[in-house]
């Protein structure tokens, strides 16, 4: 082989479902030119193929193109038939390799691909990730038909993520008392959202909180200002749990919170506010359970706005098989390296760093250089 790196090495351990036995292209060809493709901007397997065969010359220089540039049907069958888990399993070993040891908070939530919905047939394809906030990796996903299967979907996921010591933040679709059981069963904690999907949970720690807290140890306050709002974030905590009808039934409850925020917005000079309820495994810190579920929209900001705004995946129309999961494990891949890219002496947005990639073969190898 001309190339030797960690991310070609990834690429020679992701394993070949095709069934010919006489395979034209090597899989480590296939799924590395993916990745290059992906970050230069393809979205699709014809746009794969094109790149490919635009950046033959470059590609001879560090790959065995003996038979050339695979066809978009290759691209596409060897995804749909790869099985999501053992490319995600060896995905995460990889980031492994390259990253610092997961802690802190593990983000769960679900993004609908909403391209992949056809008309009078099947509801788009909706998938529950995991996500560690603070090394901002991808760590797993499971493929549903429904935003609705959800509740089935996450103790799943759950079972084959390494979480311990962890805190595993959900929305309300995961207040669910199987979730609770599965996170602590993997020597993790959990915060969960609730909501009035949980009714009687609900209304039961509303009416603790009606009692304002005189305990500041229980009280973390923190106020933001930019982008033309001041925001305040009050989080009270609290471990008195006779409130509650059967606190019992959630596994290693500990604590009741409650988060007040206030966003005053300069240009309408209107000042908005909510008021939002969770239940923790975590003792009673407020400052470290406000930061945590501050920490679970980065899942939203910092891997599905992307996943939509820098790679286009909510227009996919992928869905034979198992291409569609696959390459959302492409698209999380290419944006771990992206976010990883530290050569550059100005910071520059994701698809700008993709546009560069694609012009300049030089910046996209040195991508790869960890």
């Amino acid at each position: 082989m001309k190339l030797e790196n960690k991310l070609f090495s990834f690429a020679k351990t992701i394993p070949d479902f095709r069934l010919d036995r006489k395979r034209l292209y090597p899989s480590e060809n296939i799924v590395f030119i993916t990745i290059l493709a992906v970050i230069c901007g393809a979205e699709t397997w014809e746009e794969i193929e094109d790149y490919g065969i635009v950046k033959r010359e470059f590609l001879e220089t560090i790959l065995d193109l003996e038979n050339g540039i695979p066809s978009h049907d290759t691209f596409n069958r060897f995804f749909s038939l790869l099985k999501p888990s053992l490319f995600e399993e060896h995905f995460v070993s990889w980031i492994k390799s390259i990253s610092n040891e997961y802690k802190g908070v593990v983000a769960i939530d679900g993004k609908t691909v909403r391209g992949s919905k056809k008309s009078g047939l099947k509801s788009a394809i909706h998938l529950v990730s995991a996500f560690s906030t603070e090394n901002e990796v991808f760590l797993g996903q499971i493929k549903t038909e429904e935003k609705s299967n959800e509740i089935t979907a996450i103790p799943e996921l759950l079972k084959v993520l390494d979480l311990e010591g962890a805190i595993v933040t959900i929305d309300a679709m995961g207040c669910q008392t199987e979730i609770a059981e599965g996170i602590i069963e993997q020597r993790a904690d959990y915060i969960l959202a609730v909501k009035e999907n949980q009714k009687e949970l609900y209304e039961d720690i509303e009416s603790a909180f009606l009692i304002p807290s005189k305990d500041p140890s229980k009280i973390y306050i923190k106020e933001e200002f930019g982008s033309g709002r001041i925001e305040k974030r009050t989080c009270t905590v609290m471990n008195d749990l006779s409130h509650l009808l059967n606190p019992k039934r959630w596994y290693s409850l500990q604590t009741i919170i409650k988060i007040d925020s206030e966003r005053y917005i300069k240009a309408t000079q209107k000042t908005q506010t909510a008021t939002r309820y969770y239940i923790s495994s975590l003792p009673c810190d407020a400052k470290k359970i406000a930061e945590s579920i501050r920490s679970h929209w980065k899942i939203e900001n910092n891997l599905h706005w992307h996943l939509d705004v820098s790679f286009g995946e909510d227009k996919s129309r992928k869905r034979y098989k198992n291409a569609a999961q696959n390459f959302s494990t492409v698209l999380k891949l290419s944006l771990k390296i992206l976010l990883n890219e530290t050569i550059s002496p100005v910071k520059k947005s994701i698809r700008r760093k993709r546009k560069i990639a694609g012009w300049d073969n030089h910046y996209l190898l040195s991508l790869f250089e960890f």
